[in-house]
């Protein structure tokens, strides 16, 4: 017998491809942003489509054009990215637990603002008497510390790569730092920080990246490890 066949539901197009203009600026090593013919090419549609659909998200600041005439996410994404940000706190809770209670150390997921990066969810091991001290809201630029440098990492495509740096942050304290992968328009790291000689811990801070991704984007919610 035949399954019933279910008629799909309606959708607006224009709304569709604009947010499909969105995700394809968000996506890991778009920070380049993308010319209007790169964007037809990838949304399959014409350039004037495009064009109307840029100037429309222009006006909404959900996009930026610079000089060099490529287009990148604007302002008005960071603005819903702040509204959003108690969902993810709760969705990244039991993963750095986790984390921390793995690694018997400190684990943060912090999040780019700009060229800094900012701490956003802080968790400690609960098992542990000793531990750092990491406080949420803490900023540093991104080319500093195994959290931003991870958060480079995986806007130039490479989000399977554990970052590790020592004393850059605070005098003998170490960070191992892994992007979260995957989530269009959230550019976010997992990691862990200790003081003296970190143990060797960075599959388990790429595994926990992993599942905060899958988590967030409705994929099976992973262990650790």
């Amino acid at each position: 017998m035949t399954a019933p066949q279910h008629p799909r539901p309606e959708t607006a197009q224009t709304l569709d491809r604009g947010l499909q203009v969105l995700l394809e600026l968000g996506r890991p090593g778009g920070a380049g942003g993308l010319t209007v013919s790169e964007l037809a090419v990838r949304l399959e549609v014409s350039r004037a489509v495009v064009y109307r659909l840029v100037t429309t998200l222009e006006h909404r600041a959900f996009v930026s054009r610079s000089e060099d005439g490529r287009y990148r996410l604007g302002l008005g994404v960071a603005r819903l990215q702040y509204a959003v940000r108690p969902v993810l706190v709760d969705v990244a809770r039991p993963v750095l637990q986790e984390l921390a209670d793995r690694t018997g150390a400190t684990a943060h997921l912090t999040v780019a603002e700009g060229d800094q990066a900012v701490a956003l969810l802080v968790t400690e091991p609960s098992w542990t008497d000793l531990h750092v001290a990491y406080r949420v809201g803490s900023r540093h630029p991104l080319e500093r510390g195994a959290a931003g440098r991870a958060i480079l990492e995986g806007r130039h495509g490479h989000p399977d790569r554990a970052t590790t740096t020592t004393g850059e942050l605070q005098l003998g304290a170490h960070g191992v730092a892994a992007a979260v992968p995957a989530v269009p328009g959230l550019e976010a790291s997992v990691g862990v920080v200790t003081m003296g000689p970190p143990p060797p811990v960075e599959e388990l801070v790429l595994a926990a990246a992993r599942s905060l991704g899958s988590r967030l984007t409705g994929g099976p919610a992973d262990s650790v490890g």
